[in-house]
């Protein structure tokens, strides 16, 4: 993340890969894979109780928690640019993500003192801070120490790995609320001390190799400079338009759960089946966009949470197909497009502005997620949640049409 191409891939070399699937991917990839395990073990714990805690426990109305959903994702936005910049001017990669990584840990164990639903949205924006603080360094780093080539199958490696994390949060939620009295503030208690080892782990075992000394006469180029590549700006474009209409995972959960009737206790459960498929597909994925375009796999993902959707609106009996479908459409849906989007924008980027325009594509994501959460929670209140998702199915359907016309996404193929 923090060398250029070449001397990162040098730099790598020294530390032996993993044999088989992960021959090719260089030590830090496989490091921060293993701190992203450990994290989103912790994240997930909380995400998957998150829902019916605010809802049913708390009374949270569906149009506030839209817009606390909205949030959960739009408070990383600027803090992404922020992350990003201060991270290439200093170079100091690891210090910037291993903040982001400990004011998350910390906003966890907050949780236990909030009891109030706007009080947890305050920390939950704390967290969600500390995650758009850490996430354009980790994911410079990764696109740094591979060459151009093989961005895909980096990605797609880190991103198996973070959701091994994933599939494990939301079990480990399941057991304890299976077995402990007061259920929410014992997952709160877990999920923070796992929390406080994913930061130790990145202290111990994640290395940054020194980065060649800039000339001194040489200034950086402004965050604008970035915008005039017309391939980031094609792909910010194509991440805006079709993140406005993707319904956030929460909500497709809560739908389910209505669908299914199932019991508070079950329903960590259901992004178990997400996560299992996130995990298998993440990395043929990656290689698949490595070789046939970027652009075309990540518009794959967005028709399978189109299928999602269209499974949650057409008229099936309570049984196998949804329980099985909806998750694992919603796992096709991240692995073809959170690692691929990033591989698609790392070799348009200077090495030496590599974290910062990643930055800038990850807020123009977030932010239209954010407002597409706003509009879905004020659908939900003010038509249902039936009409609500078919008009957010029909936007999205749209959306892809434009993109797939337009060509938004030609910067995306392989390198």
């Amino acid at each position: 993340m923090y060398l250029s191409t070449s001397r990162a891939a040098d730099a790598s070399a020294d530390t032996p890969a993993p044999e088989g699937p992960l021959r090719a991917v260089p030590g830090t990839v496989f490091a921060l894979g293993l701190v992203s395990l450990v994290t989103d073990v912790s994240a997930e714990m909380v995400t998957a109780v998150l829902p019916l805690y605010l809802m049913a426990g708390l009374g949270m109305s569906p149009l506030a928690f839209g817009a606390l959903d909205g949030l959960h994702q739009g408070a990383t936005a600027l803090l992404r640019l922020v992350g990003g910049r201060i991270s290439d001017r200093t170079r100091r990669h690891k210090l910037v993500a291993g903040t982001g990584y400990a004011l998350s840990a910390v906003c966890k164990a907050a949780l236990l003192a909030v009891t109030t639903p706007w009080s947890v949205a305050a920390v939950l924006a704390a967290d969600r801070t500390g995650k758009g603080l850490r996430t354009a360094p980790r994911d410079a780093l990764i696109s740094l120490s591979v060459p151009p080539g093989t961005q895909g199958r980096a990605f797609g490696v880190h991103r198996a790995l973070d959701t091994a994390g994933a599939l494990l949060g939301p079990l480990a939620a399941f057991g304890i609320l299976w077995v402990a009295v007061d259920g929410y503030a014992a997952v709160f208690t877990v999920s923070a001390c796992v929390a406080v080892l994913g930061v130790v782990m990145l202290a111990l075992f994640v290395r940054q190799a020194p980065a060649p000394a800039a000339p001194r006469a040489r200034v950086q180029p402004p965050v604008r400079s970035l915008l005039r590549i017309a391939g980031l700006r094609r792909l910010c474009l194509t991440a805006a338009v079709l993140g406005l209409f993707t319904v956030g995972d929460a909500f497709l959960y809560l739908l389910l759960q209505r669908r299914l009737d199932l019991s508070a206790v079950w329903f960590p459960l259901l992004p178990v089946g997400t996560a299992a498929v996130f995990l298998l597909a993440a990395v043929p994925l990656g290689r698949l966009a490595d070789r046939i375009g970027r652009g075309r796999v990540f518009l794959g993902g967005h028709a399978a949470l189109l299928g999602a959707c269209l499974l949650l609106l057409a008229p099936l009996p309570a049984g196998a197909l949804l329980v099985v479908g909806v998750p694992a459409a919603l796992g096709l849906f991240y692995a073809a497009t959170d690692g691929v989007l990033m591989a698609a924008a790392g070799p348009l980027l200077p090495p030496e502005l590599r974290t910062t325009g990643l930055a800038v594509l990850q807020t123009a994501q977030a932010l239209a997620r954010f407002a597409g959460s706003l509009l879905f929670g004020a659908a939900w209140t003010m038509w249902g949640p039936g009409p609500a998702l078919g008009a957010a199915a029909v936007g999205l359907l749209l959306s892809l049409a434009a993109v797939s016309v337009s060509g938004g996404l030609r910067a995306g193929g392989p390198s």
